[in-house]
């Protein structure tokens, strides 16, 4: 790839996650939960309202993990990772739209919608993710991944920024369900919009077709893929515990996510306050995402990552003992710090134990690993709320996933998976039957 080329279509890369990062803050993080709870699930005890987005972040975790799987290794084979790519992001959009539709009482058909646009996301952020070894050299990655969640971070954190002054300045409260329900539509529109870059300037990478693969159809070839994958793990040891480290910690980081907004909620904080805080965590986590590329090349990736699950340690045990809405912002600052750089260097730390040839497949078993473990957290929540009669039990819990978890990645020897990873894919390239 040619330097001028290669420029355009990592920034076009970045730019992803500047448009898709509009459906994590404005629908999964910060409006969404609050009109769940305050408009779609108004009937309901507002315990049942925590819990049941609990159960709605499962269901979609869920979904992607079954399809995760046979859909990247059927990209891997049909050179098609654009273009999944592009249909998940598609359904995301049309999901992010129908919510427009979802008014008082309606919480069947938010959670619905809801699902429908976390499946085009997530399933979408699989292929996307694979196409970081093919924008990027081994050592550009942890700074190129964390450019894009520093993007993302402000990508989404305008769009929000815009969505929260329409609805903060609405005269009356039929008004406010108004602008919220536009915002939903506007996360589509800048989606859409901001994918072009991806589309225009991102190539499609190379299709490989291993001997004995050339008569297969692609889902013939996906299950035997996956097939030859599996019965092949022992062979990325450190790449399979480093899966499951991430299980553990990635669980804890996701709930968090997923349920900040609806436990402050729960906890009677204003919507200033929650919906205020995760403005901040987008803006204060654009330069801790670039501190955290800075460091992983300074101090090593698993190092970083491991500062950073102490510090979301601290934030759980703190989530117990919260009171007041300063505490609320307080956490949300140690949030900022380490959101973007943990998440940013996880992806880059797993690229580099990947065979190239095969990113899709592995990236949908990362991402797998991801929805599988992460569904349990929101889950976990959702049961402890309804038991409980409340959540704090549920956010302390969560320091046992960062400290397991973190345990496990310092067991995990990066050099010897990428030298692992190198060897593969050598001989994926020796076995292709077809290229092009």
């Amino acid at each position: 790839m040619e330097p001028k080329e290669k420029k355009r279509a990592q920034f076009a890369w970045v730019m992803y996650d500047w448009a898709n990062s509009a459906f994590v803050t404005t629908i999964t993080a910060a409006v969404l939960p609050v009109y769940y709870s305050s408009v779609a699930a108004a009937e309901l005890p507002s315990n049942l309202r925590t819990a049941y987005w609990g159960y709605t972040s499962t269901i979609a975790l869920l979904l992607v993990a079954f399809l995760g799987p046979v859909l990247g290794a059927m990209a891997d084979f049909s050179g098609s990772k654009k273009k999944f790519l592009t249909r998940f992001a598609v359904l995301g959009m049309i999901g992010a739209a129908l919510l427009f539709l979802v008014k008082e009482g309606d919480w069947l058909m938010a959670s619905f919608f809801f699902i429908l646009g976390s499946v085009g996301f997530s399933g979408a952020n699989v292929f996307y993710d694979s196409l970081l070894p093919h924008v990027s050299d081994e050592d550009e990655r942890d700074q190129l991944s964390s450019k894009g969640f520093a993007f993302g971070y402000l990508g989404g954190g305008i769009l929000l920024a815009v969505n929260l002054v329409m609805i903060m300045t609405a005269p009356d409260s039929e008004t406010t369900a108004l602008m919220s329900r536009i915002s939903f539509l506007m996360v589509a529109v800048w989606w859409l919009v901001f994918t072009i870059p991806l589309w225009k300037f991102v190539k499609e990478p190379v299709r490989r077709i291993l001997k004995g693969e050339e008569n297969f159809n692609p889902v013939q070839a996906s299950f035997s893929r996956l097939a030859h994958t599996f019965g092949e793990i022992k062979k990325y040891k450190e790449l399979f515990k480093f899966i499951i480290a991430f299980w553990l910690y990635n669980n804890g980081i996701g709930t968090i996510i997923t349920m900040a907004t609806i436990y402050g909620t729960e906890l009677e904080f204003s919507s200033t306050t929650t919906i205020g805080t995760l403005l901040m965590v987008q803006f204060v986590g654009i330069p801790f995402s670039f501190l955290f590329g800075w460091l992983g090349k300074k101090i090593g990736t698993k190092k970083s990552i491991l500062i950073s699950l102490g510090v979301y340690s601290i934030i759980a045990i703190g989530g117990y003992f919260m009171m007041d809405e300063i505490h609320f912002w307080i956490l949300g600052f140690g949030v900022a710090m380490v959101q973007g750089g943990s998440q940013a260097l996880s992806r880059s730390l797993f690229s580099r134990m990947l065979p190239k040839s095969q990113s899709a497949e592995f990236y949908s078993f990362f991402s797998v690993s991801e929805k599988v473990a992460g569904s349990f957290g929101p889950f976990l929540f959702g049961v402890v709320s309804t038991v409980m009669g409340g959540s704090r039990l549920s956010i302390v819990s969560l320091i046992v996933f960062f400290i397991v978890g973190g345990y496990l990645l310092t067991r995990v020897d990066e050099n010897e998976g990428m030298r692992v990873a190198k060897e593969e894919e050598d001989r994926l390239v020796r076995a292709t039957a077809l290229e092009g």
